[in-house]
């Protein structure tokens, strides 16, 4: 079958590899559609820490799709079934693990990092991850292609619930990619009172309009400390950074009013130097500085009840739906700069 196969140390192809089989206990799964992340790009660029040198894997952790068999397993799921899959597997047994963060297991490992993942028509589902409840149940009717980003929905998420999003509250978010939008989204659907969003790119701003934010902030021709002494000068409730500049965290400081709440959801780029940081705005005014990666089974299920309840509409960040057989097409739009989400599908 076709897939989408990165090597460590060696590159990206699409290239032919063999058909998955489910192991005692586990699932292959026909993929309906699954979706490209900023971090299947980063490894096609960096690598990841978790691969060995020359290592192969198939790329894809954002996904969703059919049982086609159950490796003979008493797990109560059944060939035909629509699932969707949690990806981060832990051990099972570290004190993450026994709290339902395997996402936060010292020794996790998942689909698209370390294992093959689903940029291809099947994907073999190991019975660790049937065991920690990975394994999802899709909402009846569910679309595909929305489906899919119930991954990268579930760390949103988990960054909302960490940062504790009031009704009413100011929210500041710093990013307007797939990731920043997808923050305007649930924070409005959360009751967020205004929503403002920074970016450079005035088609990206525009699309954060339509889906939530109150205002918006090219970064080019103006600061978003300027914005929030016009416009809120208590400060801002919660600010959230999606987007990798280092910078950003001092502004971010300053602009909170007292016991307001930062997150920091996007990593920094690999070789970041450190940026300095003034702390004394978290004493003085009791901010709460948080980090989140990633979410556990509990806040992907949430994402599907959202996607397929309608209130939080992801289908607005799809840019471009591609089938199996364009897979490299795919990929170039995807690391084409301009493309938002990008979905491979089974029925494009």
């Amino acid at each position: 079958m076709i897939a989408a196969r990165y090597t460590q140390g060696g590159g990206f192809a699409v290239a032919d590899t063999a058909e998955p089989v489910a192991e005692q206990g586990g699932l292959v799964i026909e993929v309906e559609a699954a979706s490209i992340c900023g971090t299947d790009l980063k490894i096609l660029k960096h690598g990841h820490r978790k691969l060995r040198d020359g290592q192969t894997i198939t790329l894809g952790h954002e996904f969703v799709g059919t049982i086609r068999d159950t490796g003979g397993g008493t797990h109560g799921f059944h060939v035909g079934q629509r699932v969707g899959v949690a990806p981060n597997i832990g051990c099972g047994h570290c004190g993450m693990c026994l709290q339902g963060m395997g996402n936060m297991c010292p020794s996790y490992s998942a689909f698209g990092i370390d294992r093959d993942g689903a940029h291809a028509p099947l994907v073999a589902i190991p019975a660790a991850a049937v065991e920690q409840s990975l394994v999802i149940p899709l909402p009846e009717g569910i679309d595909a292609k929305a489906a899919t980003l119930a991954e990268p929905l579930s760390c949103v998420v988990a960054a909302q619930r960490a940062t504790r999003i009031e009704h009413g509250n100011t929210v500041v978010i710093y990013g307007a990619g797939p990731m920043g939008l997808l923050h305007v989204m649930l924070a409005k659907a959360g009751g967020a009172g205004r929503i403002v969003v920074a970016d450079r790119n005035d088609a990206r701003l525009e699309l954060a309009r339509e889906v939530g934010a109150a205002d918006t902030v090219n970064v080019t021709t103006r600061s978003v400390r300027d914005w929030a002494a016009e416009h809120e000068p208590a400060g801002i409730d919660v600010a959230i950074i999606a987007v990798p500049v280092p910078e950003i965290q001092s502004e971010a400081m300053d602009i909170l009013a007292p016991l307001g709440r930062l997150c920091l959801f996007a990593g920094w780029p690999r070789g970041t130097t450190g940026v300095p940081l003034d702390t004394n705005p978290i004493h003085y005014k009791s901010l709460v500085v948080t980090g989140t990666t990633g979410g556990g089974p509990g806040d992907y299920i949430a994402s599907l009840k959202l996607i397929g309840s309608g209130r939080v509409e992801v289908r607005r960040i799809v840019s471009h739906v591609f089938s199996f057989a364009d897979l490299a097409t795919a990929y170039d739009a995807a690391a084409g700069g301009t493309a938002l989400k990008v979905v491979i599908a089974s029925q494009p």
